[in-house]
C-alpha cells in the first residue's frame, strides 16, 4: 500500500480510472442479477435465488470478491488522495473558476463519493454480512422442498417494504448516477482517450450507462414497495 501512495498523480489517476471502470462493469452485472427479483419471468424468484447462491458460493466468484473489494479500496483511497492534493495545491479557491471546473458533477465528485461509500457500508451490512457472517437469512424453500440456499429474496422484499429505506436507497442511487455520469467520462480522459472525434461519443455513452444503471437499480425498490 505504501508503494501505491508513492505513484505520481498521473499514475494514480490512471489506476483510479481502471478501478472505476471495473466497478461500473460490476454494477451492470450486479444489476442484471438483481432485476430477476422482479416479476419479469414466471420463475423469476428461482432464477434470482440460484444466481445469488452461485455468486456467494462459487470458488471463482469468491476469489473475484477479493479483486472487487480491492477495486473499491483503490478507487476510494486514490480519490481521497487526489482530492486532498488538489486542495493543498490550491488552498485559496479561484475567484473565477476555469471552464473545466464548471461542471456541477466534477466539483462534487468527492462529496458524492463519500455519500456512496456510506451507502455501500449500510448496503453490505444489510445483505453481504447477513449471508456471510451472521447467518440471519432463512432457507429458501421451493415447492415445499429444502434447497439449502439462503432466502435472499425475502430479505430484499422486507427491506424494500420499509418506506424510509426505499427513500434512502433511491436518493443514494440518484447520487450514484451523478457520480457515474462524470466518472465514466473522466476515467476515459485519464486513460488518454480524449479527442474531439470520439469524446462526444464517450460522454454520451457515459451518460447513457449512468441513466440505465440508476433507473435499473431504482426500479427494484419502487416496484417491490408499490406492488
Amino acid at each position: 500500500m505504501a508503494k501505491l501512495l508513492q505513484y505520481s498523480s498521473l499514475t494514480k489517476k490512471f489506476i483510479m480510472a481502471i478501478a472505476g471502470l471495473f466497478l461500473a462493469v460490476f454494477l451492470m452485472v450486479h444489476l442484471c442479477i438483481n432485476l430477476f427479483i422482479l416479476p419479469i419471468t414466471e420463475n423469476h424468484v428461482e432464477i434470482f435465488e440460484l444466481a445469488v447462491h452461485f455468486m456467494t458460493t462459487n470458488p471463482l466468484i469468491k476469489a473475484f470478491e477479493v479483486v472487487l473489494f480491492g477495486g473499491f479500496l483503490i478507487h476510494i483511497i486514490y480519490g481521497l488522495i487526489l482530492q486532498i492534493q488538489n486542495w493543498m495545491a490550491r488552498p485559496n479557491p479561484y475567484k473565477v473558476k476555469p471552464t473545466s471546473e464548471q461542471s456541477l458533477f466534477s466539483r462534487f465528485m468527492i462529496h458524492t463519493g463519500v455519500i456512496i461509500f456510506v451507502f455501500l457500508i449500510i448496503h453490505l451490512g444489510n445483505f453481504f454480512v447477513k449471508v456471510k457472517f451472521t447467518h440471519e437469512v432463512g432457507e429458501f424453500i421451493l415447492n415445499g422442498v429444502s434447497t439449502g440456499m439462503e432466502d435472499m429474496g425475502i430479505v430484499v422484499v422486507e427491506l424494500f417494504k420499509l418506506p424510509g429505506y426505499v427513500a434512502f436507497y433511491v436518493i443514494a442511487l440518484l447520487i450514484l448516477g451523478f457520480h457515474l455520469d462524470h466518472g465514466i467520462q473522466s476515467a476515459f480522459q485519464s486513460l488518454g482517450l480524449n479527442h474531439k472525434k470520439y469524446t462526444p461519443f464517450i460522454k454520451g455513452l457515459g451518460r447513457f450507462l449512468a441513466i440505465v444503471i440508476t433507473l435499473g437499480y431504482i426500479s427494484i425498490p419502487l416496484v417491490i414497495y408499490f406492488n
